[in-house]
């Protein structure tokens, strides 16, 4: 991986990030996994392998999806239920027939932002996140619904929404205890911003003009941020190997080389969440290769599932090679402007899978 190495300590100089960490791994073990640069470019605090990153979006599959999927593995929902069925306050509105499939895809015609937070950061905070929902009830669809994919946060926060109301449990207790405790991650989090600050060692984000100080230990997203800290869409936290751990059991289980009896999901279920939807050409929660300039490059498979975060962050699984590659990095850090990572992305991840396939042909010749 002379290469791959190379390519991030010239990303790290190049200002592509501060600081990042790079796994590369199969379904079984990790292959290449090393730190670069700082995690806070004022105090020059170096990064490590253990080193915290906020996953931003990365939320989306690796804690909502993941949440919504326990509920229809234990038949507490359906992948066709309709949001009027579940969210008392959404029968009767224009949203009332979207189904949580839609929601998955990006196919229920919701809006992809909406800056809640201006409004919401006024209120006391016990009211905020009723405040959102009711914003959330209330916010227009773009188009109709199941018409057209728009990438949307409104959707997950009101997968979220699903989860607690369904399950009887904030978003983050009911992921801890279902999901991630039983697989042994403990460094797969959401940062509670009103119970004791966390103590881990945080990879810096954006020196934030809205709140006028610099983040670390609290998530970036303003929308998350103003509600406490826990949404769908964004407030995980995370190191590269517990991301590595939960998308190896994933891989395992989609594989089958994971008994039923030690997996959380089925087979069956975690195959369907992980087929490209034909309305949406993703997979249900989680991103596939577009089929051309994707961030993932040119030589994962088709059948391969990821998704990216704004602060930095992203993963990427080929199902088909069973290779999983984490890059998780601080590039909003100290502002979000930067925007060198969509070219690196490419590069490095084809830097990665040229040697994977270099390695495996010789041994093939063996």
């Amino acid at each position: 991986m002379a290469r791959v190495d190379s390519l991030m300590e010239a990303a790290v100089a190049d200002g592509v990030f501060p600081g990042g960490v790079l796994l590369v791994g199969d379904h079984n073990t990790p292959l290449f996994f090393k730190a670069y640069g700082y995690a806070n470019i004022f105090s020059k605090r170096e990064m490590k392998r253990d080193t915290v990153f906020d996953l931003a979006s990365l939320t989306k599959p690796l804690a909502t999806t993941l949440a919504i999927m326990k509920l229809i593995q234990t038949s507490k929902l359906k992948l066709d239920e309709r949001l009027g069925s579940v969210l008392g306050p959404l029968q009767g509105t224009e949203k009332s027939d979207i189904t949580i499939q839609q929601l998955l895809s990006h196919t229920s015609g919701l809006a992809a932002y909406r800056p809640f937070y201006r409004e919401l950061s006024g209120m006391f905070i016990d009211k905020r996140r009723s405040a959102l929902r009711d914003q959330l009830t209330k916010a227009p669809l773009e188009c109709e619904v199941g018409h057209r994919v728009i990438y949307s946060d409104l959707g997950f926060m009101i997968l979220s929404w699903v989860v607690e109301s369904v399950s009887g449990k904030r978003l983050d207790i009911y992921l801890a205890e279902e999901i991630y405790q039983p697989l042994g991650l403990n460094k797969l989090f959401f940062v509670d911003l009103q119970a004791e600050s966390a103590k881990d060692d945080f990879a810096a984000t954006e020196q934030c003009p809205w709140r006028k100080r610099l983040i670390e230990g609290a998530v970036h997203d303003e929308n998350a941020y103003v509600v406490g800290g826990i949404e769908g869409h964004a407030g995980l936290f995370g190191t590269a190997y517990d991301v590595y751990r939960l998308a190896a059991a994933l891989l395992q289980v989609f594989n089958g080389t994971l008994s039923t009896k030690t997996s959380l999901f089925d087979r069956g279920l975690v195959c369907q969440f992980f087929t490209r939807q034909k309305a949406a050409n993703r997979a249900l929660g989680f991103d596939m290769p577009s089929p051309c300039q994707s961030s993932s490059g040119n030589y994962f498979s088709s059948r391969t599932v990821g998704h990216l975060g704004f602060t930095g962050t992203s993963f990427w699984m080929d199902l088909e090679h069973s290779i999983i590659v984490i890059l998780l990095t601080n590039r909003i850090h100290p502002n979000r402007d930067n925007e060198k990572i969509k070219a690196f992305r490419p590069e490095l991840h084809d830097a990665v899978m040229m040697q994977i396939i270099r390695v495996r042909t010789w041994n093939k010749g063996m």
